[in-house]
């Protein structure tokens, strides 16, 4: 008679092993981190004895579940922007908030409460991605779960470093101190393609090859994603990644929803696997992946929540129903991806997926002791005809599409127990609740300030790059343009630069602020009119000038003006304007000076709305109140050079006249 510390019987248990192997009436007995034996109840009880014996009648013994890939302090963001796109998710809410208030502590926090939801979800291990991940593993390994931590690298600043070199060095440190732990492997993660150069993936990857570890990344989330490759680098994500070297490591690519068949073969090829989420990419409307080629061409798929706050929850038994519902929904086809599979990759598969097959995802002797204890006798699972079909696959279809995360009764890790009988072990859920409360009572506030201040929500994307200038300007209605041009072309005006643009210019018109907020794209054009480069700004200007000269010259504030790295739509959708109107012009600008003092002469046509005639237009940037003057009184005698009266003189800016 061997010994064993704890002894699980009397319950249906599935394996997940290689064999699908099946026990009605089974148990398993585990020592210390370890399961010894498997099997039916009897046979076990004949050749074990156990400190603690465990009744699990009328229950499930199966494998704990995998989340492959999540964001687990992003708890404390769950519910903050919901039905936006990803890109106005990530850049318009989730980075500024994460600048502002991550930290250690948040981490520590937001990991605590992603743990106890997780354990009641029956998740064992979890795949994290996030910023200070050493704080994140030494929670998670406290608290008693499974864990790949992966740490996060991008190009730009983050919450943790202030530049990429400064994370790759405290990456190492952290894949040296962590590598070996008994639940804690370490993992290096860049972030994804489009926030981390090819450079830099390759040194993510020489790092995890180095030392034998991992590799993390975000690949293909969104169709817009490959079409962003496609343009800036003339091949898709899957092949960008591989011409950098991230698929000489051990890769774990999340979300790939937007990959061809192509892709999908030269991930396998590579021993590359995909971490699915579905609930996450159906709520960023990202599309759906396509699991079921996926699995025909050979992958590992395992299964992932996704961060909390696209979710907006980490019930892993969800998202294996789910799973399972996309595949057939999305295909037409009712035997795709059946209950089975779908659990299978909630476990052993997901397991591989993580590169950590050979110690957890299903109860075999010789494997860490990762187990979980179902209730199978709930209303909602009602009749249960897995007994009569004892060796079928019944079992698991009343799990995948009847079973809930609050029927897990038991969790054990590593052969410890992390929740008996519902109750947790290892955490404060109380405690974490009032906390967690508490800290989004500060994001909120922080949220409310913002969203009430044009200007303010520009600085939290990062959009300022040069606030609080003045310009001295007039602009005036024209006939023929062509004297004008004339004087500029005599010699008697210094010409520096001389430019064709097409202009396109949106502005954003919001309730109780005077200010309002323009995007232009400019197209510069050659002598041919050939479009030979493009340029994107945003604008944020004074609804009012703030003084007028002699010839009804203008002081105009511009509070803000920055290169626009988004789309139009990002901003539309982002800063949710009152109103929006758009003027399209044909600009011949001239940078010129004239009595020593640089000033802008702007020759314009509306073309959209269309209006008779041309538009003369001087500017110049000033600084001063004294500058200002001079600068008015040299567009004053240019004015008088170009014969333009002060009748023709406008006072309106282009989108007051574009509104009539």
């Amino acid at each position: 008679m061997q010994q064993a510390d704890i002894l699980l019987t009397g319950g249906v248990v599935i394996t997940m092993d290689d064999a699908f192997h099946q026990y009605p009436n089974g148990a398993v007995a585990i020592r210390g981190d370890s399961i010894v034996a498997v099997g039916d109840a009897d046979q076990i009880a004949a050749g074990y004895t156990a400190t603690e014996v465990i009744d699990c009648t009328g229950c499930c013994i199966m494998p704990g579940l995998i989340n492959c890939h999540t964001h687990t302090p992003m708890t404390l963001l769950r519910g903050l922007a919901d039905d936006l796109r990803l890109d106005v998710w990530l850049y318009g809410y989730m980075l500024p908030v994460e600048r502002r208030f991550v930290s250690p502590e948040f981490v520590a926090l937001g990991t605590r409460l992603a743990c106890a939801e997780m354990i009641r979800s029956g998740v064992t291990c979890v795949n994290d991605m996030y910023y200070f991940e050493e704080t994140i593993a030494q929670t998670i390994a406290e608290v008693g779960l499974r864990a790949l931590c992966s740490q996060t690298i991008m190009q730009f600043p983050t919450p943790d470093a202030s530049s990429a070199d400064e994370s790759l060095e405290f990456t190492e440190a952290f894949i040296r101190k962590w590598k070996g732990h008994p639940l804690i492997t370490p993992v290096i993660a860049p972030h994804a393609p489009y926030t981390c150069s090819g450079p830099l993936m390759r040194t993510c990857a020489e790092i995890a090859i180095q030392y034998d570890v991992p590799l993390h990344i975000h690949i293909s989330e969104t169709f817009q994603e490959v079409e962003d490759s496609r343009r800036e680098h003339g091949m898709p994500v899957v092949n960008w990644v591989k011409k950098n070297g991230v698929l000489e490591a051990k890769v774990i690519a999340a979300h790939c929803v937007a990959i061809d068949a192509g892709e999908m073969r030269t991930l396998r090829n590579a021993g590359a696997t995909v971490a699915h989420n579905p609930s996450a990419n159906l709520k960023l409307a990202s599309g759906i992946a396509n699991v079921t080629q996926m699995l025909k061409t050979g992958l590992n798929v395992g299964i992932g929540t996704d961060g909390p706050a696209s979710n907006n929850d980490l019930d892993h038994f969800e998202e294996m129903r789910l799973a399972a519902l996309l595949a057939k929904g999305s295909t037409r086809d009712p035997v795709a991806v059946p209950a089975r599979m779908a659990m299978l990759m909630a476990t052993r598969m997901g397991a591989h997926a993580l590169h950590i097959g050979h110690i957890t995802g299903s109860l075999e002797a010789g494997k860490r002791a990762d187990v979980i204890v179902l209730e199978l006798r709930r209303l909602h699972s009602t009749p249960q005809y897995s007994r009569i079909a004892a060796g079928s696959d019944a079992i698991y279809t009343q799990i995948v599409y009847s079973s809930k995360a609050s029927d897990v009764r038991d969790v054990f890790v590593n052969g410890k127990p992390l929740m008996r009988d519902r109750a947790l072990l290892t955490l404060d859920e109380a405690a974490i609740e009032a906390e967690a409360n508490r800290l989004a009572q500060q994001i909120h506030t922080f949220l409310i300030a913002r969203e009430g201040d044009v200007l303010r929500k520009l600085a939290a994307i990062g959009g300022v790059q040069q606030e609080e200038s003045f310009e001295v300007q007039v602009k005036a209605r024209i006939g023929d343009p062509q004297p004008i041009i004339e004087i500029i072309n005599s010699g008697e005006i210094n010409v520096v630069r001389h430019v064709h643009y097409r202009q396109y210019d949106t502005y954003f018109f919001f309730e109780d602020e005077p200010s309002r907020l323009r995007y232009r794209e400019d197209e510069r054009v050659d002598e041919k009119g050939n479009v030979v480069g493009s340029r994107y700004r945003l604008t944020l200007v004074s609804g009012q000038s703030e003084r007028e000269y002699p010839h009804s010259i203008l002081l105009s504030r511009v509070r803000f003006m920055s290169p626009a790295d988004r789309s139009l739509r990002f901003y539309r959708e982002y800063f949710k304007p009152a109103r929006e109107v758009q003027v399209e012009k044909d600009r011949l600008r001239w940078e010129v000076f004239y009595d020593d003092e640089e000033l802008f002469i702007n020759i314009d046509r509306m073309v959209n709305p269309a209006h008779d005639g041309y538009f003369l237009e001087i500017k110049s940037r000033t600084w001063s109140k004294r500058d200002a003057e001079r600068k008015a009184a040299v567009i004053g005698k240019l004015l008088v050079r170009f014969g333009v009266s002060d009748d023709a003189v406008l006072r309106q800016e282009y989108v007051q006249i574009a509104q009539g």
